[in-house]
């Protein structure tokens, strides 16, 4: 059997009832329709007690999750992404370890981001993906096609002190896979940036698209407080820094040298 595994969006609001959770559901604009596909609907009622058991979250920690849906593997149900955000528990760790201020400089790194995937056609949540990264900052979830048309692929946006990253993830055999990974900017409050911004165009090697990554830059005004929060506006150029293409033998992306 080879089903795959494991936006922007519509908004759809889902509060949990238990007062130590916060949940929120997005769908993309494309799959908001009359004829939407039902069989997602299970995501909402499995995803917290699911999330609770698989990182043993006690009944009294406050955490916070997001759920995302998209059509992310070859068949016609709805998928989902849940991505979770631990902040209170990297807070009171380092408040126990002694450690906070040397771990509030570093914005409390750690596995304290996790990613779920939920699979529409099994109808299951997959293990939870850890993103280390900050926790002040919940992870962005985009959805693009990129190495199929006929589904999308999972974009995850995270931070690391002032910068942000990016991963790119597929679905194969039910599994969310890493196959990419680049920086989107870095710099905040520093004299120094850089940023990047990415397009796609036709691939090189078959039907997965090239990944273009374009040199970009951005002006900050005035120094921010929260380098967790600050979006800066990206002015995209047209100088192509690098292009990427997937490999189907190494399963990623990779770039000529």
């Amino acid at each position: 059997m080879k089903k795959k595994w494991t936006g922007l969006f519509s908004l759809c609001m889902l509060m949990t009832s238990c007062s130590q959770s916060e949940a929120t559901v997005e769908t993309e604009k494309e799959d908001n329709s009359d004829n939407i596909d039902q069989s997602a609907i299970g995501v909402e009622s499995m995803a917290k007690r699911h999330i609770e058991a698989n990182l043993q979250i006690p009944s009294n920690e406050k955490y916070t999750y997001k759920i995302f849906k998209a059509h992310l593997d070859g068949d016609d149900k709805m998928d989902a992404v849940i991505a979770v955000n631990r902040l209170e528990f990297a807070l009171n760790k380092a408040s126990a370890d002694g450690k906070t201020a040397k771990r509030a400089e570093l914005g409390y790194m750690g596995n304290y981001n996790y990613l779920f995937y939920y699979d529409g056609g099994l109808n299951q949540i997959s293990p939870n993906i850890p993103i280390p990264s900050s926790p002040k900052a919940p992870l962005n979830i985009l959805f693009e096609h990129v190495t199929s048309t006929a589904f999308k692929d999972i974009i995850v946006e995270y931070r690391i002190l002032n910068a942000s990253y990016r991963d790119y993830f597929t679905v194969t055999n039910h599994t969310p896979r890493r196959v990419f990974s680049w920086k989107n900017f870095e710099g905040i409050n520093d004299s120094e940036k850089e940023a990047f911004c990415f397009s796609y165009t036709d691939g090189t090697m078959g039907p997965s698209r090239d990944i273009l990554v374009k040199k970009a830059s951005f002006q900050q005004a005035q120094e921010e407080s929260n380098v967790y929060t600050y979006i800066p506006k990206l002015i995209e150029s047209d100088e192509v820094l690098h292009r990427f293409f997937y490999h189907p033998k190494m399963e990623k992306y990779v770039t000529k040298k």
